[in-house]
């Protein structure tokens, strides 16, 4: 018998459905492919200070084989970002989220992990279950939400996703404790297929929408969404990211959405050509970075070099040693660090990089 259903604080709620920045949190290693505990606490740190409203941990960026039972450091990433969190003693809202992946069984194992160590939500991905059918999914989620707040997550095929029609994810929206759904299929035809399905959906008000789409993030944050439903014109916004494009230059992404906020107030000021052109900047920074030029396959290892100029992390070790920088890609990261310097926070981490190490070095275990 599971405990009584968590949910999320009226507070937190709140906020989480103004919008917030949410990186997902990458795993530091050693040149030995080991936990490197003090790294990994300094990129929390960093997140935190860099005004992020949450962090996601155990999901892609943090490298599905920490699941791997010769691995095994699933519990203990989730452990690190929750004791860093409750150190920070923040005086704001701060949405912690575990990734939860694989059948039911692993699922509700990693969710009864991530609810004991005072997480509020999990990012529940589909992957890797092509073979089960729309209603097997579903019921998947409703077994899930019995326990926590569950965030959907539309992920893009090319790495591991599937296609899911409009009636799923109105289906889904209708499930009681699912807060939120992620939107990366990469794809404007999907994506408006969640929008509108959300829209359609009895509990619209309780769905929050977070983007995913590395390749039109600002574009998805500044849209207003408008459809025509049995129960009249319904609008609904993207209202923040959850993301690996967030767990670099976070700093500067905290600084956008409070900028996208500004605008979405009804005097707000018009929309600007520069947003647009910005828009394109930041899809062409995520090229470098996340690398669809080879598949996605050096997406983390890129995510891991922007950190690591910055000193955050010691290098770009995976756990998976083929996990590297594509061909080209090196180059491709000086260039957009080149060519659009506003977008980076290096100066705001060299002013608390030495602050941050030398805390984390106490908290070593």
């Amino acid at each position: 018998m599971h405990k009584k259903q968590a949910s999320l604080t009226p507070e937190l709620a709140a906020a989480f459905h103004e919008g917030l920045v949410i990186p997902a949190h990458p795993l530091a290693l050693n040149e030995r492919r080991e936990l490197d505990e003090v790294y990994q606490r300094v990129l929390t740190k960093y997140y935190i200070a860099s005004g992020a409203g949450g962090i996601a941990v155990g999901v892609h960026s943090t490298q599905f084989e920490i699941r791997d039972p010769k691995v095994n450091l699933y519990e203990r990433v989730l452990r690190l970002a929750a004791e860093e969190t409750e150190q920070a003693r923040l005086q704001r809202p701060f949405i912690k989220v575990a990734g939860v992946c694989g059948d039911s069984e692993q699922a509700t194992e990693e969710a009864q992990i991530s609810r004991a160590l005072g997480y509020d939500a999990v990012l529940l991905s589909m992957g890797g279950l092509h073979d089960w059918s729309e209603q097997d999914l579903l019921r998947h989620t409703e077994k899930i939400a019995e326990m926590m707040p569950v965030i959907g997550f539309y992920l893009q095929p090319s790495v591991g996703g599937r296609s899911l029609s409009f009636d799923f994810w109105q289906a889904f929206a209708d499930i009681d404790n699912v807060i939120a759904i992620k939107i990366a299929p990469f794809n404007r035809y999907q994506t408006i297929d969640v929008v509108r399905a959300v829209c359609c959906s009895s509990r619209r008000n309780e769905i929050a929408l977070y983007t995913g789409n590395d390749d039109n993030i600002l574009m998805d944050l500044l849209t207003t969404f408008r459809f025509e439903t049995e129960e009249g014109t319904m609008e609904k916004e993207i209202v923040g990211g959850l993301l690996g494009h967030f767990a670099v230059w976070t700093h500067q992404a905290v600084q956008l959405l409070e900028e996208v906020k500004r605008l979405r107030k009804p005097k707000g000021s018009p929309l600007s050509r520069d947003l647009l052109t910005r828009n394109v900047e930041i899809t062409d920074a995520n090229a470098a970075f996340f690398d669809p030029a080879h598949q996605f396959a050096g997406c983390i290892p890129g995510i891991h070099e922007v950190l690591r100029r910055q000193g955050l992390m010691r290098g770009i070790w995976c756990l998976n040693p083929q996990e590297t920088l594509s061909d080209g890609q090196k180059e491709e990261i000086d260039r957009v660090y080149r060519q659009y310097p506003h977008l980076n926070d290096d100066d705001f981490v060299k002013q608390h990089l030495d602050e941050w190490l030398r805390v984390a070095s106490l908290s070593q275990s």
